[in-house]
């Protein structure tokens, strides 16, 4: 009965799915994303504010405290999203948001103030679901760039898994911005690692073995620990004048000593709502809400697509069943953020690796939240799992995205050339919201050029604007002098 009363508020039966794929697909979403939990203290604790104060921690960084937030605030808005959307997408403090928010702190105002800038963009967004508008935007994409949009995210969870493994590097200097490994070769026992767990995903899901990314992702966590072990490799990163170019890429893969972690919490609740406006200047506040606010927008509006179209879960007109409740729990996500003091949450598109492992309804999404909740108490254990072993799964997935390329009509040039400057663009700038804008502008652009403007949605006119002043902010801040 108990089983019966699941599978009917899931409907995991109706999108032919089983309670152990959707379990199987939650653990493999936390595994992809679970870094988010190390990552996001390095990218926000070590940055002082403008007053030379850390984030919860005063005159010295507190990185447990934000490691703690980071999966609070994640474990509970996945759940929700699980619970109440019944969507396979999980939330976590956005990467790239994350970075932002910490340039703002360092540049402008204190990080109580900078964490005021994010509640407001979130109430913004909640507004614009509450009102129609957010869901009215998402139906007004023509279908095929909506095609676009999965295929780009696709490719750029690829770069992403590529360039996380060491398969891929930064040069840093010179006209090739990336490049084979170090200097065009693969160094360290690590890239190896990311090899292996990569081939024995791809032959297992070849063979059609279930549990394929799951299995393949634990298999590799468990060839890093003992080459780890053995080789004593240790760290790329070092201190800020040494590195190690074959060492892992963020966690060490070795066993803990001990695998509970006493949280602390000072990160939650100091948010100055409105103090920033007078620290940085009404204009200048104006500005850093309204980006946030475009990049929270249309990479949200993505990732749900593509987890949509991923899991085979859009209609006719590729929209995704309960949209307005995605996007709800979404913007909620964005307020919890700001007010636990970890930035924006947001939906991650590594929630496409739990989808390719059989997800397909929120309690795939509940399942990665209770993970989320443990690594408070857990944060050990996390750690073990090496960029290296996780990243596999995303480049598997990128794969099985790009096949929908074959949707779009690359005969007519007002869709063809935005669905390219769409697909190329998220990778090349690393960002969702750039590629879904760039497509946007350009289709637009080309529909009134070649006579065909009645074509294009009204909504679309007001998001292609919104996108225009996007990109125009950086001249207009100069203009202004911000």
């Amino acid at each position: 009965m108990a089983e019966s009363a699941l599978d009917r508020y899931f409907e995991i039966s109706a999108r032919g799915s089983d309670l152990g794929r959707e379990i199987r697909g939650g653990l493999v979403t936390f595994l992809t994303m679970a870094y988010i939990v190390v990552l996001n203290p390095l990218i926000l604790g070590f940055t002082p504010d403008v007053n030379g104060h850390f984030l919860a921690g005063g005159e010295a960084p507190n990185l447990p405290a934000i490691a703690a937030g980071t999966a609070l605030v994640a474990g509970l808005l996945t759940i929700l999203m699980g619970a109440v959307a019944r969507f396979p997408l999980a939330l976590a403090t956005g990467l790239g948001l994350n970075a932002f928010v910490a340039s703002i702190a360092a540049r402008y105002v204190s990080w109580e103030q900078v964490m005021g800038f994010v509640v407001i963009e979130g109430l913004i967004i909640t507004v614009l679901v509450l009102t129609g508008f957010r869901v009215a935007v998402f139906r007004a994409i023509p279908g095929q760039l909506k095609t676009a949009i999965s295929v780009g995210i696709g490719l750029f969870i690829t770069l992403i898994g590529l360039v996380d493994s060491g398969f891929v590097r930064r040069t840093g200097a010179g006209p090739v911005p990336v490049t084979l490994g170090n200097g065009g070769e693969l160094v360290g026992w690590p890239v190896l690692v990311f090899i292996v767990g990569l081939l024995l995903i791809a032959f297992m899901y070849a063979r059609g073995v279930k549990g394929a990314i799951l299995i393949g992702v634990l298999a590799a966590t468990v060839l890093a620990v003992v080459v780890e072990s053995v080789a004593k490799i240790g760290p790329s990163f070092i201190s800020p004048t040494e590195s190690n170019p074959a060492g892992w890429g963020l966690n060490v893969p070795k066993l803990p000593e001990s695998i509970i972690a006493s949280p602390t919490f000072d990160s939650l609740f100091k948010v100055d709502l409105f103090g920033g406006f007078a620290a940085a200047g009404a204009v200048t506040a104006g500005l850093l809400i309204f980006t946030l606010l475009i990049t929270d927008f249309f990479d949200t509006m993505g990732t749900m697509t593509a987890i949509g179209a991923e899991a085979g879960l859009l209609d006719a007109e590729g929209n995704v069943p309960n949209a307005d409740r995605v996007l709800l729990v979404d913007s909620i996500a964005a307020v919890a953020g700001g007010v636990a003091g970890v930035s924006s949450n947001t939906s991650y598109i590594e929630s496409a690796s739990g989808v390719g492992e059989g997800a397909r309804t929120g309690l795939a999404s509940i399942v990665t939240g209770v993970a989320f909740l443990l690594t408070i108490f857990l944060s050990p254990l996390v750690a073990v799992v090496p960029y290296e072993a996780a990243t596999p799964a995303l480049i598997i997935v990128g794969f099985l995205m790009m096949t929908q390329v074959k949707d779009i009509d690359w005969s007519d040039l007002t869709i063809a050339l935005p669905a390219f400057l769409t697909i190329v663009l998220m990778p090349f700038t690393y960002s969702i919201a750039v590629g879904i804008g760039a497509g946007f502008v350009t289709h637009v652009v080309l529909k009134t050029a070649t006579g065909r403007a009645k074509e294009i949605h009204s909504l679309l006119w007001v998001v292609a604007a919104a996108f225009v002043v996007f990109f125009a902010s950086g001249p207009v801040s100069d203009l202004l002098g911000i």
